[in-house]
């Protein structure tokens, strides 16, 4: 195994990769809140987190991915309400959604998916421990967590503790008259009129907090002191810094030995996030680009920064892919030039240094260069070391001719028979807007002699 360093938000350094247990890496990262289809901004940490997956288990390592769903939030509250459906239905339809959209990425799904609901046991102990330790206090059926009972508050986000506002409005302050302190932050919320999910607990009848319910889900499946907490940087405070504070409390250990922040993605400038309405549903953008360029798009650009939207960086993106398609024409099956292998280590140890999947893609188009330059001469040049840079990056299908590595999907064939039925009906206009729908998935209509087929562009 070569050696693996990664930042830590803790330390504010870039650090050697020591896990807990030789040989074997945990990494939770938190996933969504599922009120609503999850966008491009909410699809980074997945892909981030899934890709660090992907290269330590090349690297040798037995890898645990675990990546939360929040089914239990005063945010589904809300938007079931509006909707006029059960909290739990609407949890359900999105948490669906989410699984599909997310499956269209190709990356694989992570290893364990916990969901709050499913996890009510292990928050309500870990709560009683908190309160057994003097770190919380019940009152009124809520029970708080008492910050200035924990004196590393604050030692994640870098954060003194009279600067702090835990700026949750009414998602944790909706009570703020019964807390000791306006800093302290809701374990469990007691039951309130409108609300149609809860679960019975010592303190009363009611539903966790935000943060217990990642504490609670990151320990019960990779235990205490597992090696990576993952999420993006909107979560550090107050997030983040209340599952590190809540657990330390309560185990006398900390929760992660390392914490990754990814940038945000920006639209405009701004944060893409529902909240602002600027945001690009992740299945939208799937459709309109296809899942190699947004890949590419993602690993274009450092995980620690913000990375801007728009089509026409997506639109780059895939002029990317097809470059790389375009060179893998090009190659044959088998070991690549041994004079090339210093292409090959410069990738890994791109990402060796705090994954630094841009410096390791640049040298990806390095060696399609050259082997170009080689195919352009004449000489044969085996496929064997692009394959397995683009298997970490989980663009290895590019080498396999078609779009996304695989063949049409359903939902292409789908577009094709409409197109047919449109153009049997003479509705040429439908037709031609269904062509381009396909093109834009990667896909040009070719007739044959058994009928029109999908094949794939460029």
């Amino acid at each position: 195994m070569r050696e693996i360093a990664l930042h830590d938000t803790r330390t504010g350094a870039v650090q050697p990769l020591e896990p807990r247990d030789p040989g074997r890496v945990g990494i939770y990262a938190c996933g969504p809140t599922v009120y609503g289809r999850i966008h491009v901004g909410n699809a980074r940490p997945y892909v981030v987190f899934s890709l660090l997956k992907r290269f330590l288990a090349h690297e040798g390592y037995d890898v645990t991915f675990v990546a939360n769903v929040t089914d239990v939030n005063d945010k589904i509250y809300d938007a079931a309400r509006a909707a006029g459906v059960p909290s739990a239905e609407l949890a359900r339809e999105m948490t669906e959604h989410y699984v599909a959209d997310t499956d269209a990425l190709g990356l694989g799904r992570p290893d364990r998916e916990p969901r709050a609901s499913g996890t009510i046991d292990e928050i309500v102990a870990l709560i009683a421990d908190l309160i057994a330790r003097g770190h919380a206090y019940a009152v009124e059926g809520d029970v708080y967590f008492d910050v200035r009972s924990y004196p590393h508050y604050g030692e994640l986000s870098h954060r003194q503790i009279d600067q702090m506002d835990q700026g949750e409005g009414d998602a944790e302050a909706d009570r703020p008259a019964l807390k000791r302190d306006p800093l302290d932050f809701a374990l469990w919320k007691a039951q309130k009129e409108g609300e149609d999910s809860a679960w019975d607990a010592p303190w009363g009848r009611g539903r966790p907090g935000w943060h217990i319910e990642c504490s609670a889900m990151a320990e019960s499946l990779l235990g205490v002191g597992f090696d990576i907490h993952g999420g993006g940087s909107d979560l550090l405070f107050p997030h983040h810094e209340n599952e590190a504070a809540q657990t330390q409390a309560a185990r006398g250990a900390p929760l992660a030995r390392l914490w990754m922040h990814n940038g945000m993605v920006r639209l405009d400038g701004e944060k893409m996030a529902k909240s602002v309405g600027n945001i690009f549903l992740l299945n939208e953008a799937l459709a309109a680009h296809g899942r190699d360029a947004l890949i590419i798009y993602f690993v274009g650009g450092h995980y620690r920064q913000p990375i801007a939207y728009s089509p026409e960086r997506l639109e780059d993106a895939a002029r990317s892919a097809e470059r790389i398609r375009e060179a893998g024409r090009r190659l044959v099956p088998g070991v690549s030039p041994p004079d090339l292998a210093e292409l090959r280590e410069r990738f890994f140890a791109a990402l060796a240094d705090d994954f630094n999947t841009p410096r390791a893609l640049a040298t990806v188009f390095d060696w399609v260069r050259e082997a170009n330059r080689r195919a352009e001469r004449g000489e044969t040049v085996g496929d064997a070391d692009l394959r397995e840079m683009l298997d970490v990056l989980a663009l290895e299908g590019l080498l396999d001719g078609a779009p996304d590595g695989a063949g049409p999907d359903d939902a292409a064939r789908a577009l094709l028979a409409q197109r047919e039925a449109a153009r049997a009906g003479r509705d040429f206009a439908t037709a031609d807007r269904l062509r381009d729908e396909l093109a834009a998935l990667g896909w040009e209509v070719r007739d044959s002699p058994d009928g029109p087929e999908l094949v794939p562009r460029g």
